[in-house]
């Protein structure tokens, strides 16, 4: 059911930003970005142009994000930026908190750190390529893209040289929101985050096809699960009342070597406090698990670990369980271990993790389960972090509410970092 809150909220971002195309004479069906993976911090980072002039910005991707923020206070030079005064239908749809000389509040959040700081609604220029879902194309324009000014302080945290975080979450003015609204395309995108630190990922915003080379269209073989919204927000600081604007999937059971694992299924659901539940998470380097599901995961995975005469070894932080790898075989799918299968909305939809991303290599000679502990009582009980995600294409419609995921794409001999950035259409 679509409410009428959302008619009103896209009918107002179609009206503040559909007039200000610059060029209303070629409309892209998708766009793209690259994404890069940080070697220090494991972070997500992608590029685009803003401001006048225009300059690249590398700032975080946040999944769940709630809106692009940047670092004003230092150095932010453009004959273009403005802010929306109080009051204003820009202010309105960023969810502005307060009002000060005439200036509309609004504060961002470092979801890495989980903090935050005051910040202003603006707008300014930005610029990326288009893209028919094969290669780059023409780069194209939003005039009044709408932003958060955020002060200097609470980029602690992020990666080098990053100004500030992306959030593609479900909120008026997120990335996917916006340009959807500006070039009149479905409210879909998707994301292919590279395992590699030297070789780039990409996101999609818009419908596919989403072509890597060999000439692989990822976007044919998705297994679609619903979205959830969660009533209360995850963000560090948030209006009282509002959504969360993270992804949620539902998780009914797990299950490790084909064989389902006891959990306290409760906590797989998300109560009216907002707490449990499944959710993706970018700014998560691996896969948090809830105290009870990381013992009950953990001691499946090294029974059928053992059952294939592969050797225990002492932990190395941040993780607990970790194995000599040698006697672990190799495959296509990576290391030749047990394989996690997330069950979904029934025995037949099942999201599988293979050695690729479940198993992080620490040393020449010991591999880890890239899966950590998240305490006893966390606002999530699973978070499905980076490492799991990477060389899986995964979809976000956020018009039809559901995910599409494609499982590891080295099973069908490409990766995300096959994406031809390199000619242009």
């Amino acid at each position: 059911m679509i409410s009428l809150q959302y008619i009103l909220f896209t009918s107002l971002l179609l009206f503040f930003i559909s007039p200000c195309l610059a060029q209303p004479s070629f409309r892209p069906r998708a766009l793209v970005l690259p994404v890069s993976k940080d070697a220090s911090t494991l972070q997500y980072v992608t590029t685009f142009n803003q401001r006048t002039p225009l300059v690249p910005i590398n700032v975080v991707v946040d999944l769940g994000g709630r809106y692009l923020w940047v670092d004003c206070d230092r150095g932010y030079v453009s004959s273009t930026l403005r802010r929306p005064r109080c009051g204003s239908a820009e202010c309105s749809l960023a969810g502005a908190n307060g009002c000060g000389g005439n200036v509309c509040s609004i504060g961002p959040d470092n979801t890495v750190t989980n903090s935050g700081g005051p910040g202003e609604v603006a707008q300014d220029v930005v610029s990326l390529n288009s893209t028919d879902g094969r290669n780059p194309g023409r780069v194209v324009t939003v005039p009044r893209f709408i932003f958060a000014c955020a002060p200097t302080s609470i980029l602690q945290g992020l990666a080098s040289g990053v100004v500030g975080m992306a959030g593609f979450g479900r909120y008026n003015i997120g990335l996917p929101q916006q340009f959807a609204a500006a070039f009149s395309f479905r409210r879909k995108f998707a994301v292919c985050l590279s395992s590699s630190t030297s070789a780039r990922g990409v996101i999609f915003l818009g419908d596919g096809p989403y072509v890597f080379l060999p000439g692989v269209d990822a976007s044919v073989s998705l297994t679609f699960t619903p979205l959830f919204i969660n009533p209360i927000s995850t963000a560090p600081s948030f209006p009282l009342g509002e959504p969360s604007a993270e992804y949620f999937i539902g998780v009914k059971s797990i299950k490790v070597n084909g064989k389902r694992v006891p959990l306290n299924t409760t906590l797989l659901s998300i109560n009216r406090e907002g707490v449990g539940g499944t959710k993706i998470s970018t700014v998560n380097p691996y896969t948090v698990l809830e105290d009870s599901i990381f013992k009950a995961v953990t001691e499946a995975f090294i029974n059928e670990a053992a059952a294939r005469n592969i050797t225990r070894v002492a932990g190395v932080a941040p993780f607990e369980v970790c194995f000599s790898s040698s006697n672990i075989g190799s495959t296509r799918l990576g290391a030749a271990v047990p394989t996690i299968d997330l069950v979904l909305q029934n025995e037949d939809v099942f999201w599988s993790i293979f050695g690729a991303n479940s198993m992080v290599e620490v040393s020449s000679d010991v591999l880890c389960l890239g899966f950590v502990n998240g305490g006893s009582n966390p606002q999530t009980s699973i978070v499905l972090g980076g490492y799991q995600l990477e060389d899986n294409l995964v979809q976000l419609d956020l018009a039809t509410s559901r995910l599409g995921f494609s499982s590891t794409l080295l099973g069908r001999q490409t990766t995300c970092a096959n994406f031809n950035f390199t000619s242009i259409a």
